[in-house]
């Protein structure tokens, strides 16, 4: 078992302006999320946020985090919330088993002190998608079935984003400090994850790309300010840092899915800034 945790610092707008293509995605890009046995994580101070993936194969896995963030155990001072997107598995919370299959998710309260993942085939892993971030209060842990998600279908073909957002971890649906998480399905033929472009000011977020419709898809994601963007190119299950003073928006060469984490000052789900077509650069 192999234990990774990498950190990312958070940048002025006017900083990645000057960077080029391996310099953006050295800042902004984690290229690698499941590696079977395996836990690889990012640490952003982008408000904070830690994600990334684990990947139990024969033997269960813990993210043990206490020296790198001063406390006595992970979930001290964190909520945490995950979706599966490998084969079935299970989660077990404080001595609570329970079985997770592809699509489900969960949200785990601040103050949990153990999180367990197993897969049930190591052949075949569970791919636990994690995200964690700050927290001041302690909300129930919750299991989030993919059956019970809040499904909205947004977007029509003729501007090639017509989606289905399904919130999971969101404050119209249950309590939580800070953390929302949702998956967002990409009808075929469609490509835009959202366009018009916009900005939330007032929280960062994470995007995790994955189920390409082909495998020799890419995303490309735009990122910087209206007026100087930037994009990264990315692979089936690699995820990218949106600083919240930048454009949110994304397009495929064909169709593919997402789960999207926020965190910040405001869990409004629908406050965000829309950037004008003719604001971008």
């Amino acid at each position: 078992m192999s234990f990774e945790m990498v950190t990312r610092y958070a940048h002025s707008p006017k900083d990645i302006e000057h960077y080029n293509t391996d310099e953006l995605r050295n800042e902004f890009l984690m290229e690698k999320l499941f590696n079977p046995g395996d836990i690889l994580l990012t640490y952003t101070y982008n408000d904070r946020m830690i994600f990334g993936g684990v990947t139990p194969t024969t033997e269960p896995l813990e993210i043990k985090l206490d020296k790198q963030l001063g406390v006595d155990y992970f979930l001290q001072r964190r909520e945490l919330g995950f979706f599966n997107i490998g084969g079935t598995g299970t989660v077990t919370i404080d001595g609570k088993k329970d079985n997770i299959v592809t699509h489900d998710g969960y949200y785990v309260g601040m103050g949990a002190k153990h999180v367990v993942f197993e897969s049930d085939d190591a052949a075949n892993p569970a791919k636990f998608y994690v995200v964690s971030t700050p927290a001041h209060k302690t909300y129930p842990t919750k299991k989030l079935p993919f059956a019970s998600a809040l499904a909205m279908p947004m977007g029509d073909q003729a501007h090639m984003n017509k989606r289905t957002i399904y919130k999971y971890i969101d404050a119209s649906q249950m309590d939580t400090c800070q953390l929302q998480m949702g998956y967002t399905v990409l009808e075929p033929g469609n490509s835009w994850n959202t366009m018009p472009a916009h900005t939330h000011a007032r929280r960062m977020e994470t995007y995790m790309y994955f189920e390409f419709s082909d495998p020799d898809t890419r995303v490309f994601h735009f990122m910087g300010e209206p007026n100087a963007s930037k994009h990264i190119v990315l692979e089936p299950e690699q995820a990218v840092v949106n600083p919240s003073w930048s454009i949110h928006c994304g397009v495929g060469t064909t169709n593919y899915a997402f789960i999207w984490a926020m965190c910040g000052e405001n869990q409004t789900y629908d406050d965000m800034d829309q950037v004008g077509m003719h604001e971008l650069r």
